[in-house]
Formats: C-alpha cells, structure tokens, sequence
C-alpha cells in the first residue's frame, strides 16, 4: 500500500489488508509500503512519506498482520526493487506502458503547467518488480485491480520469452469482499475524502455515520427506502451482518428511520473495530516495535530479492 495519507481507511482494510490477514496462516508472505511509488504523487510532499510509511506499517501489524509470520518492509529500504526495475524497464515496450488506463487519468489530473514524469509511466514496471522479484505464486487483490496485473504477467512473459524461465505466472487472489461505499454513497477512497478510517477515533466515526448519505427518497421513517443505494446500509451489510436481512426489510417497508439505522451501524462497526484500535494504541506506546518488525522484514525481502537478481543476471548473462 502507498503511504499517500497517514491513516488507512475500511476500504483499504476490508479489500485487501484483512485478506492478507487471513493468508498469512497459508502462505508465506510479502506485505510492504510502497514508499518509492508514492513520490509519484507526492513529490513535492516528500517530508511526508517517512511518517505517512510508519503509520501505515502500524496500521498493518493493529489489523493483524504478524512479522513473525508474514514480511513486513519498507519498499525503499530493499535496493534490489530499483536493480531489477533498471533491468525490466529495458525489455518493457513503451506503447504498453502508455495504453495503461491509470497513466492517462493521472496524467490528466495534472495541473497547471505540470508535466508527466518518467516515474509515473513506468508506474507498472516498478509494480511489476514488486511483485516478481519474490517470484510468488500470487497476489492478493480486490477485483478492481485485477486489470493493473496483466502488464506484470505480460512483462514476465517478455523476459522469460527472451532469456528464459526465470518468473512465475502469478495468480490473482480474489478478497470475498465487494467495494465498499463511502459516506457520499461513491466508493470508498481517499480521493473522494469519503473514507471512514480505520484507526480514527470513535467520536470521528460516529460523526461520520451520522451524516452520511442515505436514500434521498426516504424522507419520513414510514417512506419505503432503497437500501442498495445507501451508504449506512453497506455498512451494514458487512459489519452487522446478523441483523443485515432484518434491517433491509425494515427499510424497505418503511419501519426503520435512517437515524436509528445510523445508531446501529455505528455501534456494529465500533464494536468490530475496537480489538483493531486498542492493539493500535498499544503500538503507538512502543514505536520501536514498528521499526523492529520492519528492520527484520527488510533483511528477509533482501535475502529472497538478491537470490532472484542472481538468477536475473545470470539469465541475461550480465555475470
């Protein structure tokens, strides 16, 4: 994940992050800070990233992610990312790189006289080598991103085509988990500043709730709702899951007011996440055990990234 804001919101979380949670007690894995890919955006923020990076790495050991089973680093502090990146940037063809659907968009979000930077191009081939240099088996993804992997296989492919079988066909590991609305009924993204964050206080999410978007049809409790286009009731639908059918049809036939609803959603999800916010306060009283978790994970992704830049080079016949 990009530390392009300090907190992480429940998006973030139940897309990918609790996911990774679970798989851990499966696989061997791999789960870092994007903090080079992050100068994309946020280069003339660069003060930021050092802190932004520390808190999202909190943010990933509150949700459950364990250094003792999973590696947990920091992307910059494993220099075999920008050697196989060089390397991969060689056999990359640019018309891929400019048909990628995101370089438009963000391209087009720049302002003023602002240009488009090498790094922002060659975006998908930093990801890429994120993503092999641990030769995985997979990747665990929402469904919204499995488009941005294909360029990663499309560019493995290339390289083995020309040097041989050195990277997997990784696979797309699914979350259960559908998109989740933000509070102005959009998905959940920092972008639209419709986020409930995972880590925020009580206090912020329950104002949160309180005025977020609900069917605008619904005007008196006894109008019939549409709780498929209200935000409140997504919520629902995954942090009050046992009472979920009773509350769509209360809504539907006009016997539930959106305040009460609110009050439920509100006390459904605090109670949820109040495991996840006191193991965070916790960490926040040892920040050393952030930096520790990462110094241990970084030394593991760089025994594993060296082993693959040996077999890369050898391939190439570069040594």
């Amino acid at each position: 994940m990009q530390p392009t804001a300090s907190r992480l919101h429940l998006g973030n979380y139940e897309g990918a992050l609790k996911n990774w949670v679970r798989l851990q007690n499966e696989y061997e894995m791999f789960c870092f800070v994007a903090d080079w890919h992050a100068l994309t955006t946020m280069i003339e923020k660069t003060e930021n990233i050092r802190e932004n990076s520390l808190r999202v790495a909190a943010d990933f050991l509150a949700a459950g992610i364990d250094p003792e089973k999973s590696t947990v680093f920091l992307q910059s502090a494993v220099k075999e990312h920008a050697e196989l990146y060089v390397l991969f940037s060689m056999v990359t063809p640019l018309g891929w790189l400019e048909r990628v659907p995101t370089f438009k968009e963000n391209r087009e979000k720049l302002s003023g006289e602002a240009e488009a930077s090498h790094g922002l191009l060659g975006y998908p081939v930093l990801q890429a080598v994120d993503i092999l240099i641990y030769k995985p088996y997979g990747v665990p993804v929402g469904k919204d991103q499995v488009p941005h992997l294909e360029i990663t296989r499309e560019i493995a492919r290339r390289f083995n085509y020309l040097f041989g079988d050195v990277f997997p066909e990784i696979q797309n590991v699914l979350s259960d988990t559908p998109l989740l609305m933000g509070t102005d009924g959009r998905k959940m993204s920092k972008t639209y500043g419709n986020t409930i964050d995972l880590f925020e206080t009580d206090e912020e999410t329950t104002k949160k709730i309180k005025t977020a978007y609900t069917d605008p049809l619904k005007i008196h409790k006894n109008d019939p709702g549409h709780p498929e286009g209200c935000s409140v009731f997504a919520l629902h639908a995954v942090y009050n899951k046992p009472n979920a059918a009773v509350v769509e049809k209360e809504c539907r036939a006009g016997e539930r007011g959106c305040v009460s609803c609110k009050q439920e959603c509100t006390s459904a999800l605090l109670e949820t996440l109040a495991p996840l916010r006191k193991r965070r306060q916790e960490i926040e009283s040892d920040p050393r055990s952030v930096e520790n978790a990462l110094k241990k994970g970084a030394e593991r992704a760089r025994e594993v990234a060296s082993q693959t830049l040996v077999e890369v080079r050898k391939a190439m016949k570069l040594s």
